[in-house]
């Protein structure tokens, strides 16, 4: 394991109940997981990206569509998505891993560097900017940071269904055992927890759809265009 090797992790599966087949669905002439993918590779801080996905038939054609596109994926358990993630990490030797779900196709490259980079000056367990939880930060234009090592303590240890679903959900469902850091955006312009970025629901995906965005975008423009 390379230990300070950081690899993202995409989590993404074509079976969503509240959105079937999201990850192709076209935005402005690109699938979302395209988008996702496109943006994440602006970040400078990555040693690798690499896509989990759940090992079904239907996904199989998400990850030949991923590969297709230059990007590693790996195919694991589709209930149990903390072993899937496992796997992921042990196929890329991860020693840090900054998890993005695909649900966020206006991810920011900016936004994760700034992210590895508070995770490495930080003492902390799980750092995060990907959600205005305790910080101003829109939600959907970051990412969540582990180390390895923490991973694998959390597949021993979480033995809830919600646990093993929700991969990361074991640390916030103990958080008294862990240190959980988080931080706010520089700049006044960009502190808006008012945001929904993500596409969770048809509702989210339409918001995006009538707007100009581009993938090039960076989030000045993006907010803006909000």
């Amino acid at each position: 394991m390379g230990k300070d090797k950081v690899v993202a992790i995409v989590q993404s599966r074509l079976g969503s109940t509240r959105l079937p087949l999201k990850a192709f669905l076209n935005l402005h002439g690109k699938p979302l997981i395209d988008w996702t993918l496109e943006r994440l590779a602006m970040a400078t801080r990555l040693d690798g990206i690499v896509v989990a996905v759940p090992d079904t038939e239907m996904d199989a054609l998400l990850q030949k569509h991923v590969e297709a596109g230059g990007f590693r994926c790996v195919a694991g358990s589709e209930d149990d998505v903390l072993a899937r993630f496992v796997l992921a990490a042990q196929k890329a030797n991860a020693g840090k891993i900054v998890r993005v779900c695909a649900d966020n196709p206006l991810v920011w490259g900016e936004a994760v560097d700034r992210l590895v980079d508070f995770y490495g000056k930080n003492p902390c367990d799980y750092a995060y900017n990907h959600i205005p939880r305790n910080n101003l930060w829109p939600d959907g234009l970051g990412a969540e940071m582990i180390s390895r090592d923490l991973l694998d303590e959390m597949d021993k240890k979480a033995r809830e269904k919600s646990q093993r679903e929700h991969c990361l959900n074991y640390i916030w469902d103990n958080s008294n055992d862990y240190r959980i850091a988080t931080f706010d955006p520089a700049e006044d312009w960009l502190k808006r927890p008012d945001l929904k970025l993500d596409v969770d629901r048809p509702a989210d995906y339409v918001r995006l759809a009538q707007r100009p965005l581009k993938p090039q975008m960076n989030a000045r423009e993006i907010v803006e265009i909000f």
